[in-house]
């Protein structure tokens, strides 16, 4: 017997005779899928949030807050109204996003400090220069407009504008706002989007607007024609711009570039008072920053810092100097360097065209689509007018039929049964003329309103062939944009805030530039141990040594001289006088801050201007003179200088302040030559040439320079000799040792011919 199927069974049969109705699908490949999606996001964020349009500069979400904040009434005589109220009639109706962005963006069009021209006045907490993001909430802020919102706002209604559907489609907003004046360079934008930014500076009406009427006339000026009027971007500080005159007009060639803006100051009394600081630059940050540096021993000259900011004077900082004598030019140039007193901001002439596209513009082209745009807007403000005024004039010559037959007229309206058509047949009007003479009121038939009436038709006509003669005129259009925009430069304008100042880059201290100029003494002890004592008086002599320790050199100068030493083998090594141990003390040992060879011994220093000159020698009787400036070295491990042969030692540096000395040469046999420092060649490095002729019998039997000395003719030598000496101090006592650098020079007489001290002195 078969089986029987089951019900279940039947079930699934019957459904699999039904066709299986797939859903539709669309198969993307998904690095497509992706790129479409993201080239999507990416124009939606440049078009519509992050870049301004060249025709009223601003944002669509700035456009919207504006626009629905006169959709309130918020006029600069209105009174002032809670920003929550605006925010949320925005974000309800124009721009459905977050409430606080849209409240962070219409806080920043009523900062003064922000832009240079606000667009809103607020009352209230609306944050500061110090921290622009310290406003209140916006249920405890109010706000209207500033008198120069009307600029964007006064042709709204005249046809000027197309009006698109809001986001829900149930309202009309402004697609852009008929700006009067180039509001995209007057206050200016920043902001980033995908793959692209924008900072635009902010500039002066008065600038822009003459640059404008100059590019209207003539329309081959040059970017650097341009910059004959506009000068510069003005800041809403007052702080300086110093960024050279070039550098500004390649900028405005480019579209691209940076401006350098400088804290404004004066210097009073022992105080140096900061009046301006530049765009964006927080006082507190400021004060922070040199603070810093106070702590930090940086800045020795500066004993105290405060901010006297107060309402009458936004930004005042004070610092007070140690005395009237720090120059507060180099200080200022330090804390210009150093800190936000002085900063660059980028320029990125980065916005939307008329084509819908973004691009960058440089001023001429900016200019002339601005003012193509500006052309545009009057034009279809004229047409709509003219419109407006034809009809009206239409409407005028059906009111004044009225008063030709006025009781034929009050006859057809009395007792015709549709006196509107009877109206259009017995005196051949249009519609809207019978309507206009059925809407008047009985006591508009007065003689009176027929003379009002003839008196506006008279206004009209005129008005009509006015504006037809201007639409037909490319010369009296240009005209008429000419003195709108001199009219709205006139009542909006004001003087530049941000003065030019081409100054140079500022410059840091060095560590060098911190010391302050003073006489010091530096003294070496023959174990290498150094120290300095401020002054000249110091007798190195009496000086306190350790134990088996004695005097060996001393240098006296300046503490901004450069103090060079050199050791036993001709290297010469620089040290700043100022991380110099004290004189009060034994001193510390200078191999603590320099790197010597092992085994060698310092055998002398000298302390001068690196513009000057050294002479530099060696026992065996060859030396040279070298710039200062040449045998510095920053190095610990010194450089070589003089080349000394084996088993001699250097001689001691002398200063030569004038090619002109003279030089006194004494060897180890008594001899002595006299003549002029120009006689030895000036070299950086090397041996050096024979200071006085030393016969190869003589030097073979011992015979060397013992002593040279520089002297000039105002000084005294004395030759000691034990416990006798010679004196050397009239011209007769020199002359009888002068000769040429290559002589065998002249011998001391008997019982002076062991010199162990040769003493220069100034005659007074």
């Amino acid at each position: 017997m078969p089986d029987t199927p089951s019900k279940h069974t039947d079930k699934q049969a019957q459904l699999s005779l039904i066709p299986m109705m797939e859903p539709k699908q669309e198969r993307i490949v998904l690095s497509d899928f992706a790129e479409e999606s993201y080239l999507n996001y990416s124009m939606y964020v440049i078009l519509d949030r992050a870049l301004p349009h060249i025709s009223d500069g601003l944002k669509p979400v700035q456009r919207r807050i504006v626009y629905a904040m006169s959709e309130l009434g918020l006029s600069a005589n209105a009174k002032y109204k809670k920003s929550a109220r605006t925010v949320g009639d925005v974000i309800g109706k124009f721009h459905p996003h977050g409430e606080s962005a849209a409240y962070e963006a219409m806080v920043l069009m009523a900062q003064p400090f922000s832009y240079r021209y606000p667009l809103i006045e607020g009352q209230g907490n609306w944050g500061s220069p110090d921290d622009p993001k310290s406003f209140a909430a916006m249920r405890y802020t109010e706000c209207r407009f500033t008198p120069y919102a009307q600029v964007l706002l006064e042709e709204i209604g005249h046809g000027t504008v197309e009006w698109i559907p809001n986001f829900d489609g149930t309202l009309k907003e402004p697609q852009r706002l008929p700006s009067q004046l180039p509001n995209v360079l007057l206050n200016g934008s920043s902001g980033i989007a995908v793959g692209m930014a924008t900072d635009i500076p902010s500039h002066n009406i008065l600038e822009v607007v003459k640059a404008c009427i100059e590019l209207l006339y003539k329309p081959e000026s040059t970017v650097e024609d341009l910059c004959e009027f506009v000068l510069a971007p003005d800041y809403p500080t007052a702080a300086y711009i110093t960024t050279p005159r070039h550098e500004i007009v390649s900028m405005y060639e480019t579209g691209t570039g940076s401006i350098r803006q400088r804290a404004a100051y004066e210097k009073d009394g022992n105080s140096i008072v900061i009046s301006a600081l530049p765009y964006q630059v927080s006082g507190s940050k400021v004060m922070e920053q040199i603070a810093t540096q106070m702590i930090a021993k940086k800045l020795p000259m500066v004993v105290d810092l405060r901010d006297e900011s107060d309402e009458d004077e936004p930004t005042r900082i004070v610092l007070d100097l140690r005395s009237n004598r720090v120059n507060a030019t180099q200080l200022m140039s330090h804390l210009f360097a150093t800190t936000d007193l002085e900063k660059s901001h980028r320029v990125n002439l980065n916005m939307i065209g008329l084509n819908g596209k973004p691009k960058v513009y440089n001023l001429k082209e900016l200019l002339g689509e601005w003012l193509e745009f500006r052309k545009n807007t009057i034009i279809n403000r004229l047409n709509h007018r003219l419109e407006t005024v034809s009809e009206r004039l239409h409407i005028l010559d059906g009111l004044l039929i009225v008063f030709i037959d006025i009781d034929e007229v009050i006859r057809i309206v009395r007792f015709e049964d549709h006196p509107k058509q009877a109206l259009m047949d017995r005196f051949s009007i249009s519609e809207r003329q019978a309507d206009a003479i059925l809407e008047i009121r009985l006591r508009q038939l007065a003689k009176l309103e027929e003379v009002k009436l003839r008196e506006e038709l008279t206004n009209l006509s005129l008005e009509k062939d006015t504006i037809g003669h201007i639409l037909g005129s490319p010369v009296e259009l240009n005209k008429l944009i000419r003195e709108e925009l001199e009219s709205a430069a006139k009542k909006y304008g004001n003087a530049r805030r941000s003065s030019l100042l081409e100054q140079d880059a500022a410059k840091a201290f060095t560590e060098k530039d911190l010391i302050t100029s003073e006489p010091v003494s530096i003294v070496l002890s023959k174990m290498g141990w150094i120290r300095a004592a401020k002054g000249h008086e110091v007798d190195p002599k009496t000086l306190n040594y350790r134990d088996g320790d004695e005097f060996l050199s001393c240098a006296k100068g300046k503490s901004l001289d450069s103090l060079i030493c050199m050791d036993s083998v001709g290297r010469t090594y620089s040290l700043q006088t100022h991380k110099l141990p004290s004189a009060r003390s034994l001193g510390g040992p200078i191999t603590s801050l320099l790197n010597p060879e092992a085994g060698v011994k310092f055998v002398s220093l000298i302390l001068g201007n690196r513009e000057l000159h050294c002479f530099v020698a060696s026992e065996e009787g060859k030396g040279f003179i070298v710039p200062i400036k040449d045998i510095e070295s920053k190095n610990k491990k010194g450089k070589v200088t003089l080349r000394v042969a084996k088993g001699f030692q250097p001689l001691p540096m002398q200063l030569v302040k004038d090619m002109e000395q003279q030089l006194i040469v004494v060897t180890s046999e008594g001899r002595v030559l006299i003549y002029n420092c120009n006689s030895l060649p000036v070299l950086s490095k090397g041996a050096g040439v024979w200071l006085i002729s030393i016969p190869p019998k003589a030097r073979k039997l011992g015979e060397q320079v013992i002593h040279a000395k520089v002297f000039s003719h105002k000084d005294t030598v004395i030759l000691h000799s034990g416990k006798r000496y010679r004196k050397l101090e009239t011209k007769g006592d020199f002359e009888q040792y002068k000769g040429e650098r290559t002589n065998r020079g002249t011998l001391l007489p008997q019982g002076f011919r062991s010199i162990q001290q040769v003493e220069v002195t100034n005659r007074k």
